[in-house]
Parts: C-alpha cells; structure tokens; sequence
C-alpha cells in the first residue's frame, strides 16, 4: 500500500527470538522434546521474554487439565511446572547505534549491524503462565459448540496422537488446543542485554481500524534451523477482530506462534494464538492473533499477585493509555467494508457484494440452487438481515463460478459500488488442487473480472432478462482452454488465395 516498514522491521528484529523447551534426561526415561516456538524479547535489559504456552504445556504438574476454561485462576506460577523443564532463548543480532539504515521500507535480511548481539542460546526460567480471559470468551463464542462445525487449530505444543482425525474445536486435542489462548513470561538468565536499547512500545489493539497494515516476524519451524528461519517476515493486514481475538492474513507457518505482529508505525499490535486453522479439513488463510494490550493487562497483575512487583511495573509501563473508540475502517477500504455481505444457503455460508439495493452479487458454491432461500446479513452494525432467493446459479461445469441473489427487501444505508470498466490483470491467492496426485498448491486461483459480468447484471436490474446470464454456462472455447491450465491456441495461419 506504499507505506513504509522501516520502523517495524527495526521492532521485529529487535523483539524476535525463539524459545524452545525439554525435559532433563531422568532415570530410565529419555529427555523429552525438545518443543519450541516464537517469542517476544519485551525489555532486553530485564531480559523479559513473552512466548507461546504451548511449549510448556507438557511440562504441567497437574497435565494440560490445568488450561482448561474454569480450572483455576487465568494465570499459574513457576511451581505449576515440574523441576525437570528446561528452557532456552535464541535471539538474532539486534540494529546496533552506528548500523547503517539501508534502503528504507526494503525487507532485507539479515539486517546489517554494527554490533550484533550474539546468537546462542541463553537459558531461562519461566515467571508466569497466563492467558487473557477475554480472547478465551470470543473464541469460545465463534468456534465452540454447534458453530465449531469442525474446526481445528494448530501451534504452540505437541501434535495431537491422531491429527487426521475429523475433530471439532470443541474435541480433546492435549496440550494443543488447551494451551490456545495461554503465553509464557519468561526471564532470561544473565539477561539478554545489559544495557539494551528502549523498552518496546505496544499499541492498543483497538486502535487499529479493519486492513491496516500488519508486520509479523517470527520463526517457522521453531528452533529448527535458525540461521535460516530465525525472524522471518509476513506482510498482511487486519483482516477482523473480536475483542483481543484478531485475525491476519499474513503468512505465519509452524513454529511462528507466539511471534511477535507489528504495526507499520512499528508497534507491538498482537502475538501469534495459532498461525494454521482449518475448517472441514480445509486450510484457512488466516491465522488467529492475541491482542498484546490485552495480554499484558492481564499479565501485570498475576505478577503482583506472586509477589514480581518489579516486573508488575515494567509490564504496566509498556501500556499504551486506557479508552478510545475503535478506529473507523481505512478510507479507501471504508466502502468495500460495507458493501461486503455474510450470505447464508442452508448450511453453506460465504460472501458476497451488494451490487444495489436488492442485488447480491457471490459465488455458485456458496448459493449453488437457483430458487433457494438465503440470508443475506449486510456488514452495518444493528442492521436486520434480509432474506432473498437464488435467481440465477452457474452449472458446475461452468468456469465462471457466479450466482445471483435477489432480496425481498431493500438494503438500506449501504454505498454501492461502482463497477470498474477495465481490469489489470497480476495473481489472486488462494488454492488449486490437483485432483489426479490431490496435490494442493497454495497462493494460486482465478478471478472473474467484473467486466465480463457487467454486461449481464445490467441487462438483468433493468428488465429482469437472465438470457445473457446464461451464457456463462456456454464459454467460448478460449476460456475453456484456459480453464484447463492449457496455452490458448495461436490462431491459425490464413491462406491468401
């Protein structure tokens, strides 16, 4: 979006290190782990490290058990662990005084230093386990009970004994789902630096309206390989949020839970809750955030409570100030915030775009039967749901995956779009799968310019004719090649006789 990263790339390679965790090597039983994942080096001079719980989830006394909502109190202590747990922190070299800026906004790495920190491994003690009870309450709202309809979530600890199984939110997945929501504070011995540069500033997560510009740095694969891996980069956005529970489409793989998410003025914004989520066995392409304020505010206290009041006090001075309404959408996104639409067929939901006041526009998979009733809930806060029907649905052997709604009722307070009359054409990411190998490849899909259905919805709200509609169930041979993942045909060469 032609905003500069310089001030976040300088903040996430700061903060980003990699903590990993084993048990000690006891009688008759071999060292268990090692688990690792990202974290957040919140004071270098107090040597403060927030990470993912999940990693110290086995290590619990009383089991994962523990974790569960309305166990205990929503923090536990050093002692809750057994005395066997071993922990380490990794960090990368940090921007030293004299470093050289290089190209502004570039991501390079590694970043050039002139003095960089060294890069073994520090070993550490774990201060607190705790989560934040609100990110608990809205992810138990969106994905627990009959609206789980089998999602699973991944990152932070083991893998559970049957991944393939077909289970819901709401299943036993041990130390993996049970840790979702839960980080570890830990303190690094010898700290990290003695005399470190300024403390880290956090954002409030309620700051930042829907799509602006997210950073995060964190390592896939954990503590595999960081002379590779160590502070990677994904660019995104907020994508949504619910309370402290956010999502981004940035790319966050394995490994990168509990990593640090960066605003672009360079600003702790969130930490990785789990960066792979499916539905159905689908990939989806966001991963699940916990907003940093929110997670420190609760964080704070519990450390008072043990009697850590030093560092009670560095973690409320990391605070940003309390209050503020949330911030309005981008405004070149404000409009195609509100156009969007939730649409309901049955048990099949997706989106769509309102194209006028009766008029949806979405896909035939989602609204796949002509003369089917659908719910159409409009983005606008406090406004009704409308019910519509499906009037017009390709036929699945068509390329052009589109379906048109007509609504019972008027849309109202929604700016419509205006249709664009050219496109430019680059990639639209998303999945393929290739049906023969059943190879999925990610990042790769087609799009439908609004150009080649302009024609057709327009013949369509003036006079109610589906007759150019349903010529999209007869393409042209070009776009039937096309769709084949084949090269269109050079024309033939003509004869001048």
């Amino acid at each position: 979006m032609g905003r500069s990263w310089g001030l976040a790339l300088a903040a996430g390679e700061r903060a980003g290190c990699v903590v990993s965790a084993r048990g000690a090597e006891r009688p008759g039983a071999e060292a268990e782990g090692p688990w690792s994942c990202s974290g957040v080096l919140l004071s270098r001079r107090a040597g403060l490290v927030l990470c993912h719980g999940g990693i110290v989830a086995p290590f619990l006394s009383a089991g994962a058990a523990a974790l569960q909502p309305g166990a205990g109190p929503p923090f536990l202590g050093a002692d809750s662990c057994r005395d066997d747990m071993r922990l380490h922190v990794q960090w990368g070299p940090g921007r030293g005084v004299g470093a050289r800026a290089g190209r502004r906004g570039a991501l390079c790495t590694p970043p050039c230093s002139a003095r960089p920190a060294p890069r073994g491994q520090a070993r550490a003690r774990l201060l607190l386990l705790v989560c934040c009870p609100a990110f608990r309450a809205s992810f138990a709202r969106l994905f627990s009970g009959e609206a789980a309809e089998h999602w699973r979530f991944a990152g932070g600890g083991p893998e559970p004994q049957e991944p393939e199984a077909d289970a819901g939110a709401g299943a036993d997945e041990g130390p993996l789902l049970a840790a979702l929501g839960w980080f570890a504070l830990l303190s690094v011995e010898g700290r990290a630096e003695a005399a470190g540069g300024p403390w880290l500033s956090v954002a409030a997560a309620a700051s930042l309206p829907k799509g602006a510009p997210l950073l995060a740095c964190g390592s896939p694969f954990g503590a595999f390989c960081p002379d590779i891996f160590l502070n990677s980069l994904s660019r995104g956005v907020l994508s949504n949020a619910a309370g402290p529970l956010l999502l981004t489409d940035a790319r966050c793989l394995p490994g990168t839970e509990g990593a640090g998410v960066f605003s672009a003025d360079g600003a702790l914004v969130a930490l990785v809750a789990a960066p792979l989520c499916w539905r159905a066995r689908e990939w989806v392409g966001l991963s699940l955030l916990c907003a940093a304020d929110a997670l420190l505010r609760a964080a704070a206290p519990a450390l008072g409570r043990l009697g850590r009041h030093a560092d009670a006090r560095l973690l409320a001075a990391l605070l940003p100030p309390d209050g503020g309404e949330p911030a309005a959408p981008l405004p070149e996104l404000g409009a195609a915030l509100v156009a969007a639409v939730l649409i309901e067929c049955g048990s099949v939901w997706g989106s769509g775009v309102a194209l006028a006041p009766h008029l949806v526009l979405t896909c035939r998979h989602v609204a796949p039967r002509e003369a089917a009733r659908v719910l159409v809930r409009p983005a606008i806060p406090k406004s009704s749901p409308v019910w519509g029907k499906v009037v017009f649905a390709t036929q699945d052997t068509s390329p052009y995956d589109v379906a048109v709604l007509k609504l019972e009722e008027d849309l109202r307070g929604v700016p419509f779009p205006i249709l664009a009359s050219r496109f430019h054409e680059g990639i639209v990411t998303s999945n393929t799968r290739d049906n023969s190998t059943g190879a999925t490849y990610p990042h790769l899909n087609f799009s439908i310019p609004i150009t080649v259905l302009e024609p057709a919805l327009d013949q369509y709200r003036q006079t109610g004719d589906l007759h150019l509609l349903r010529k999209l169930d007869r393409p042209g041979e070009q776009v039937r090649v096309v769709w084949r993942l084949q090269r269109v045909p050079a024309e033939p060469p003509r004869s001048k006789l």
